[in-house]
């Protein structure tokens, strides 16, 4: 009896979760920033990882948020300086989904996120190079996109898709003329095309729709 107890304790919350439509995701990073022309920015890759809720349903349209870890930035290259720079975001995605079949899903949406911390180095052509420190109050923590992409998913519960984050917000703050660090413009905003693998632990949206 005791143990038919310890059973239902165990898989009620599992059951609970699975109706939720709770997953794991990850996968890789292509990061600029768009109206950065004065710094000759380029693509830097990086990383993102985190957990989503996408609860079950049977209509074509359906919901999804998540919460990501995501490591972005870029690369530039402003008169004698080259160097990087890297972004780290708390980033909180609220999507709709398109469901096209139960293979195939459309997503477009919003997301918030928060900068965690901030790192640039830089090498000049006089072969000196070295850290940025401090940093940090030359941008603004939080940021703002739109987000559009698509899914697939082959077998029940793994998820494999794209996605492009478009800035809304600029990066950096505004201030006085001769202040911004070297690495910087002032109306540079991040730009991230996502590609990532996942699994649904419960009954996926998309897979509902016949």
């Amino acid at each position: 009896m005791k143990r038919n107890y310890l059973f239902a304790i165990v898989l009620l919350p599992l059951s609970a979760l699975a109706q939720l439509g709770i997953g794991l995701k990850g996968g890789l990073n292509f990061a600029n920033v768009s109206g950065a022309s004065s710094i000759n920015s380029s693509n830097r890759s990086g990383f993102h990882v985190g957990v989503f809720l996408a609860p079950a349903g049977k209509s074509i349209i359906s919901s999804r948020t998540e919460l990501e870890y995501s490591r972005q930035g870029y690369s530039f290259k402003s008169g004698a300086n080259t160097g990087n720079v890297n972004l780290d975001y708390i980033l909180l995605p609220q999507l709709m989904g398109i469901n096209i079949t139960k293979f195939v899903q459309i997503q477009l949406g919003a997301q918030m996120a928060f900068l965690l911390n901030a790192k640039a180095d830089s090498t000049n052509t006089g072969g000196s190079s070295g850290p940025y420190s401090s940093i940090m109050s030359y941008y603004n923590k939080f940021d703002y996109s739109f987000a559009a992409g698509a899914e697939i998913h082959p077998v029940s519960g793994l998820l494999i898709g794209a996605r492009y984050n478009i800035g809304l917000g600029k990066i950096y703050k505004s201030m006085e003329s001769g202040q911004m660090p070297s690495f910087s413009t002032e109306d540079a905003k991040n730009n991230v095309v996502q590609i990532f693998a996942g699994w649904t632990f419960g009954n996926n949206s998309s897979k509902k729709k016949k």
